[in-house]
C-alpha cells in the first residue's frame, strides 16, 4: 500500500513538472499515451530511487557533507535523468532533454511529493 501512494505521487509530481518543463523544451514524450508514459516513469524512478540512489549517496558522502547537503541535487537530477534513459530503453517516451531539466525536474518532483505527503500524514512530513 506504502509502494502504491509513493508512485501515486511521483506520477502527480512527474505531470506537474512536465507541464512546467514541457514548454522550454526541458520534458518531451513521445507516442501517444501520455498516462502511460508517466506511470512507467514513475515505477522506474522509484525503483532506481530504492536500488541504486543508497550506493550514489554512500559513495558521494563527503561531497554531500561538504556542501552541506547540496550534492543531493545533482544525485536526485541524475537519477530522474537515468530514469528517463531507462524508460528510452524500454520504449516508453518520458525523455528529459537537457541537465536543466533533470536539475528542475527533480525539485518540482521532490517537492510536489513533500506537499502531497504532508497532507497525507502530516506528523511524519515536518521540515525542522
Amino acid at each position: 500500500m506504502k509502494f502504491i501512494i509513493h508512485w501515486i505521487t511521483a506520477i502527480i509530481g512527474l505531470i506537474i513538472a512536465y507541464y512546467i518543463l514541457a514548454p522550454y523544451g526541458y520534458m518531451t514524450i513521445e507516442g501517444s499515451d501520455a498516462i502511460l508514459a508517466f506511470a512507467v516513469m514513475a515505477a522506474v524512478l522509484g525503483l532506481v530511487n530504492i536500488f541504486i540512489r543508497p550506493v550514489l549517496k554512500f559513495l558521494s558522502c563527503a561531497f554531500i557533507i561538504l556542501t552541506v547537503g547540496l550534492f543531493m541535487l545533482v544525485i536526485n537530477a541524475f537519477l530522474l535523468w537515468f530514469s528517463s534513459w531507462i524508460c528510452q530503453q524500454l520504449g516508453v517516451g518520458f525523455i528529459v532533454t537537457w541537465w536543466q531539466g533533470a536539475i528542475l525536474g527533480s525539485i518540482i518532483v521532490s517537492v510536489v511529493s513533500w506537499v502531497i505527503h504532508l497532507f497525507i500524514n502530516p506528523r511524519t512530513s515536518r521540515v525542522i
